[in-house]
């Protein structure tokens, strides 16, 4: 197989080849492209909310929690809290002062809908996560409804590089994740846990990613080296496209650290009742 990161290459950059006029031209068509995320990817400081969608879209994951105004307040155990700080720190500096950096960089050398596309993209070859953990929960209706997502983006959305499911035919991303799943099954979440580069996590959290590599798409898509560039864009992509959330938590709150860890736990807590 060659190899498949001149695809997002292709697609990032104008420069690259007429790959990219090719999105723009099918963007000129469709004012419907979506922006979409797989649970599993970053929930990196990095908000979805971007010109033309929703901040607190049910369709978009990555710190959508941050927005659960209405949730109740629950104790979290945390006995790494020194560790986790550390690494909240870790994360907070590498977000100022590399990654959103490059991230603007992206946003003004980058058309938006190529960074939409790209988004959409990889969200796509997530959509077997969660078809394989809705099924394992027995949501059979949400698991047909992810696999017809999966068909339809495939097909009429141009790879996945649109949400014609969505904009189109009405049908949403439902949020299935192999945390979710062990959670369904009464796997607690143990303490909770600040992962370095993806932030915000518990143990049942962090141990759930495996299974959501092993069923997704896109490390067989991307292989080896190919699949670490490919996240590592995917990652800034998402912060290109973010308003500037986590600034606003850093101005606002008077304990970031804990108002995320709150936040985060809480919103799986939700997730996991549904």
């Amino acid at each position: 197989m060659e190899k498949p990161i001149t695809l997002i290459l292709a697609l990032l950059f104008p420069v690259a080849g007429f790959g990219a006029d090719a999105v723009l031209l099918a963007y000129a068509g469709d004012t419907n492209l979506a922006t979409s995320h797989d649970g599993g990817g970053p929930v990196m400081l990095a908000e979805s909310g971007s010109s033309g969608t929703s901040a607190t879209d049910d369709d978009d994951e990555d710190m959508s929690f941050l927005y659960d105004e209405d949730e109740e307040t629950i104790d979290v155990y945390d006995p790494l809290e020194g560790f986790n700080r550390g690494m909240f720190w870790f994360n907070d500096k590498l977000y100022f002062y590399l990654m959103k950096p490059i991230a603007r960089g992206m946003r003004v050398v980058i058309p938006e809908p190529l960074l939409l596309g790209m988004r959409n993209f990889m969200s796509n070859l997530g959509s077997t996560t969660r078809i394989v953990n809705a099924g394992l929960q027995g949501k059979f209706g949400d698991a047909g409804n992810e696999l017809t997502r999966f068909v339809v983006n495939s097909t009429l959305g141009i790879g996945g590089l649109f949400d014609t499911a969505k904009y189109n035919f009405g049908i949403r991303k439902k949020r299935e994740d192999t945390g979710q799943t062990m959670g369904y099954y009464g796997i607690g979440p143990g303490p909770y846990l600040v992962l370095p580069f993806l932030g915000p996590s518990d143990f049942r959290d962090g141990i759930g990613l495996f299974g959501d590599y092993y069923t997704s798409l896109v490390p067989r898509v991307f292989e080896g080296r190919d699949y670490w560039i490919a996240k590592s864009i995917e990652y800034l992509d998402i912060i290109a496209l973010d308003k500037d959330t986590y600034e606003g938590i850093k101005r606002d709150a008077l304990d970031p650290y804990l108002f995320v860890r709150d936040a985060y736990m809480q919103h799986r807590r939700s997730l996991i009742e549904e």
